[in-house]
């Protein structure tokens, strides 16, 4: 895993009701796949990747590139996934605020549930939030700390900390089988605007200077942070063509609405969904399938259902229902040794990729976007302003990619 540096712009607000149901519902159906599929250790390096964090957010219908998405993303996911911890596996501890400094509490009844060693776990999410709050001092403030952990004893931390002068957040992810040295570069990834130089002394080159992690706040190297594989989200709120693969977008698209594959019912065994589902399905599905290099984009994935705020479109709230029903009936029919659904819910990432391998697209993003505006009605779109209303002098349909 590398570390670097990427923008996330800080929005305020809350998640509406409506939407926070939903995300919690899809989001604990997304890690339940995961875990019957790849097992527990391959969701916890998912959650340590940040840009595969980012195009979850983005799937569950949160603002595509805001700061927003750590804290809702992870209230969502410790919503459904502790409901099921006994089953998955897998317990979220921690949170926003007050809800991170009861993040050793948590970890002391878990390790008594699972004969974990419950000490150790609290000093490793001690020392994980004290390393980004104190030996790295790059100007944000930590406000959410987030303990992901499996029972064999693996996990994850995700924290975010804010820069009220610059409106920017930072995100760090950390990922226990990759880390080496609390003291010596331990995290997955660090995401964030790059700010210049700042001290860190997790940095190798810090090591003659680094005496113990008891001694870090006496330390000061005046070193700066190393810069690998940034990625920038950019400061504009809605989805533009430069920040989505149109090739990879335009296939799922027409996958979705064109039919291009024989005998579709036999592949995707859905009975009752529609094209628009189906569109949404399959960015669903590589969310759940996909490999690392297939995130590079997270606003594709507000291609599924919208944003909160309308950007790319509203959230359909018809479709986002069919996705979590779809995948529901699909996790239970599994555990019942019946795994058609989830099958074919992974053929069609499958399908997507194969198409795009030909695939050329038209450059009609705007119409696109403009043509999920417009059907927004059909679909109960909905926004934190209010419901998407039918449009006056709707002509036709739009020629999709």
């Amino acid at each position: 895993m590398k570390s670097g540096h990427a923008d996330l712009p800080l929005h305020y607000g809350k998640v509406p009701v409506w939407l926070a149901q939903r995300m919690s519902a899809l989001g604990g159906a997304i890690v339940e796949s995961i875990v019957i599929e790849y097992g527990r250790d391959a969701f916890l390096q998912k959650m340590s990747d940040p840009f595969w964090f980012q195009s979850l957010g983005c799937v569950l219908g949160m603002d595509w590139h805001s700061s927003g998405i750590t804290t809702s993303v992870m209230g969502a996911l410790k919503n459904a996934v502790n409901r099921k911890s006994a089953e998955l596996g897998i317990y979220i501890c921690g949170g926003r605020g007050k809800y991170s400094r009861q993040t050793p509490a948590e970890l002391l009844a878990i390790a008594e549930k699972t004969g974990l060693d419950g000490q150790l776990l609290v000093h490793n999410s001690r020392l994980s939030a004290k390393i980004d709050s104190t030996a790295i001092q790059d100007g944000f403030q930590l406000y959410l700390h987030s303990f992901v952990l499996s029972k064999e004893g693996n996990w994850t931390v995700v924290q975010q900390g804010m820069n009220t002068d610059s409106r920017m957040a930072r995100r760090y992810h950390w990922h226990s089988p990759e880390i080496k040295s609390f003291v010596e570069e331990p995290h997955s990834f660090i995401y964030g605007e790059n700010q210049g130089k700042i001290l860190n002394l997790t940095d190798k080159d810090a090591a003659p200077t680094r005496t113990g992690i008891l001694e870090l706040t006496k330390e000061n190297p005046d070193k700066i942070m190393r810069e690998v594989g940034r990625l920038v989200m950019p400061g504009h709120h809605d989805v533009r063509a430069e920040d989505v693969n149109l090739k990879r977008l335009g296939a799922v698209l027409a996958l979705a609405h064109d039919n291009p594959v024989n005998d579709m019912e036999s592949l995707l065994l859905l009975e009752g969904v529609g094209p628009r589902t189906v569109q949404s399905l399959t960015l669903v599905s590589e969310i759940i399938h996909g490999t690392p290099s297939r995130f590079s984009d997270p606003a594709r994935f507000s291609f599924a259902h919208g944003g909160k705020d309308g950007h790319p479109f509203p959230v359909p709230i018809t479709v986002y229902d069919e996705s979590i029903m779809t995948l529901d009936k699909a996790i239970q029919k599994a555990k019942l040794g019946e795994n058609d659904k989830l099958e074919a819910l992974k053929n069609l990432s499958k399908v997507s990729i194969q198409l795009e391998k030909d695939f050329q697209p038209n450059n009609r993003f705007n119409d696109i976007i403009e043509e999920e505006r417009n059907n927004s009605w059909k679909y109960e779109g909905r926004t934190v302003m209010g419901k998407a209303k039918k449009p006056k002098g709707l002509n036709g349909q739009l020629e999709l990619f």
